[in-house]
């Protein structure tokens, strides 16, 4: 028997383009759409905590890949210099 696992991440697909974003503004989206996050869950709108968790994943995984890219270029452990 195989087990098959498959990446559930969703990203929201009304989000515009945040690839013009630094890395402040979207920690910066982050906290603020969990503050409303909070205040959905608190009145019992799943449906909207639903949005809000796919919108804050969308800013996360954006935050992520720019700080991934940002590491891979100031990253010299293991480079052997050979000049």
């Amino acid at each position: 028997m195989s087990l098959f696992l498959y990446n559930i991440d969703m990203e929201h697909p009304l989000i515009p383009n945040i690839d013009n974003l630094s890395t402040d503004e979207l920690n910066a989206k982050v906290s603020e759409l969990s503050k409303k996050l909070s205040i959905a869950w608190r009145l019992g709108n799943h449906h909207l905590c639903n949005q809000l968790r796919m919108a804050i994943e969308t800013y996360q995984n954006k935050y992520i890949e720019k700080l991934r890219a940002s590491q891979t270029g100031t990253d010299t452990d293991g480079i052997i210099d050979i000049t």
